[in-house]
């Protein structure tokens, strides 16, 4: 499945459920969701004690933030293949000039 087809399949789930929230309200639950895979990354590591290894949950939470990533992209008209074929590009061009993808100096 290409990026197109995950965001048609979002898009239909959205409008059959009835679930589409202001654009406003997705990118608060986005942040949210970035927060609770966050807390996986921290029970993950014992609180930053070992090295991070996936939690039951991390599927999860990877998925509950692409979702609402993805829930943005479609209400904002953004199409998700683009964008990532430009920051592939901006880190390319960033990776040939510096050496590294950092946006700083």
């Amino acid at each position: 499945m290409n990026l197109f087809e995950v965001q048609d399949l979002i898009k239909k789930f959205t409008e059959d459920k009835n679930i589409n929230s202001p654009v406003e309200v997705r990118i608060i639950d986005l942040a949210s969701e970035v927060g609770e895979l966050s807390k996986e990354v921290l029970k993950g590591s014992n609180y930053g004690n070992k090295g991070f290894e996936k939690t039951g949950e991390w599927d999860s939470e990877i998925g509950d933030v692409l979702f609402s990533l993805i829930c943005i992209a479609n209400q904002t008209e953004t199409n998700l293949e683009n964008c990532l074929k430009c920051v592939l590009d901006k880190y390319e061009k960033r990776f040939a000039n510096k050496g590294d993808l950092g946006s700083g100096r």
